[in-house]
């Protein structure tokens, strides 16, 4: 017989194993809505999808909470890194984050996410990042966004930059050694790229139907300098990116767009720079939409802060930071950072510069997405003139480019 979920009933929390990977998949597949006729669509045989999560439960450190035996909630936190201002972070990138609807509303994911984060700081995963499927559940926890992701459309190709370049295009292998690679590259000059691994890529490619195209720019040497990734589906190019280490491949990858001006009506892609396009082309004709994309939030500050990169002449000043953190109790302090060539370290004298803050409105800003005259004007710091002057010098005022969805 069916029983209710209680409020106050002991459910078990634990790691899965491989042994739970049936439940795993079936409650992914209710939260998310794949269905059979999904995994047709794509290409995939319903055994196909679940051996591929093998290695997610292997990697992943993935958090059931259980009524009996039954999985009713789960939370996956990849290890990833991710470059922050030029510093490589070892980050998790939450994902899997599902409930089964009748065990919503009784704290489980809350308890999920509280052991998920406390184990992240344990393993030096000083940030958290996440694609939100509700950013106010997600705020009240300490969470803010730290990215956009715009698309944009238009019907010219030639509303691109055409100018003629010293390279070439060559279309390539979704394995491609030279894809590997450029995107390594991309990531280590790309403030808050992440670092793709074999399962960061297979998660890449998951859903892509067959046709999914790679092009990559070569220079005249013939040394790798940008890649697009496409499809072409009734007459409209779909770019799901175009990564580029330098001008020229940008204006190449551009020009092979244009290449395409006898097949195609129409050109959608993904741009996730944070910065419009708009103003690069040759006519004002095209559609831009942004939207949030990626929420994160500082899992541990004291180490966080040990690591991250101000400005290089930031040096003799010290800030003092009141952090409210509800969820993380070790954050929910006040700190102060002094400042000498870039670098902070905590010292425990009081600054005359103070600020007030959440951890959510700290993550966003020390990420860059929102400068600090910016979040006073929204109500979300509280400091003096002389504060928010000094804050807005010694950041670096570069917002985050990520790409990845896991």
């Amino acid at each position: 017989m069916y029983h209710y979920p209680l409020r106050n009933h002991e459910y078990d929390i634990r790691k899965l194993s491989i042994d739970d990977l049936d439940q795993y998949n079936e409650l992914l597949r209710y939260a998310f809505q794949v269905t059979e006729k999904t995994l047709l669509n794509y290409g995939w045989e319903n055994d196909d999808i679940r051996q591929s999560k093998f290695p997610v439960l292997e990697h992943e450190h993935v958090l059931g909470c259980f009524d009996g035996d039954a999985l009713v909630s789960q939370f996956a936190v990849y290890p990833l890194d991710m470059n922050i201002h030029s510093r490589i972070f070892p980050i998790g990138f939450v994902t899997s984050v599902a409930t089964y609807p009748e065990y919503s509303g009784l704290g489980l994911m809350s308890r999920l996410m509280k052991e998920s984060l406390t184990e992240m700081r344990a393993k030096g995963q000083t940030l958290a990042i996440l694609y939100p499927y509700s950013i106010p559940l997600y705020r009240h926890r300490g969470w803010e966004i730290i990215s956009d992701k715009m698309t944009w459309s238009i019907s010219d190709p030639h509303m691109l930059v055409d100018e003629d370049v010293p390279g070439y295009v060559r279309r390539v292998p979704e394995d491609s050694s030279d894809l590997l690679a450029l995107h390594s590259k991309f990531a280590k000059k790309t403030h808050g790229c992440l670092f793709r691994n074999d399962l960061a890529w297979d998660e890449y490619w998951r859903w892509d139907v067959y046709d999914t195209t790679v092009a990559i720019y070569y220079a005249a040497d013939n040394t790798p300098l940008g890649y697009m990734v496409y499809r072409i589906d009734d007459d409209i190019m779909y770019v799901k990116e175009l990564v580029y280490l330098n001008t020229e491949a940008k204006k190449g990858l551009l020009r092979y767009i244009i290449a395409h001006e006898s097949m195609i009506d129409e050109v959608r892609a993904n741009n996730y720079s944070g910065e419009p396009i708009a103003f690069a082309l040759t006519d004002s004709d095209i559609k831009e939409t942004i939207r949030p994309y990626i929420m994160g939030r500082i899992v541990d500050f004291e180490e966080f802060i040990k690591q991250y990169r101000f400005e290089a002449d930031a040096s003799g000043v010290a800030l003092t930071l009141n952090i409210t953190d509800p969820f993380l109790e070790w954050n929910n302090r006040t700190y102060t950072v002094e400042l000498q060539d870039g670098a902070g370290r905590l010292i425990t004298r009081p600054s005359t510069y103070k600020a007030s803050m959440s951890i959510g409105t700290l993550t966003t800003l020390l990420l860059g997405y929102k400068r600090a005259p910016d979040l006073v004007a929204l109500d979300r710091i509280v400091a003096s003139e002389e504060t928010i002057e000094l804050l807005d010098d010694v950041l670096i005022r570069k917002k985050p480019y990520i790409s990845d969805y896991l």
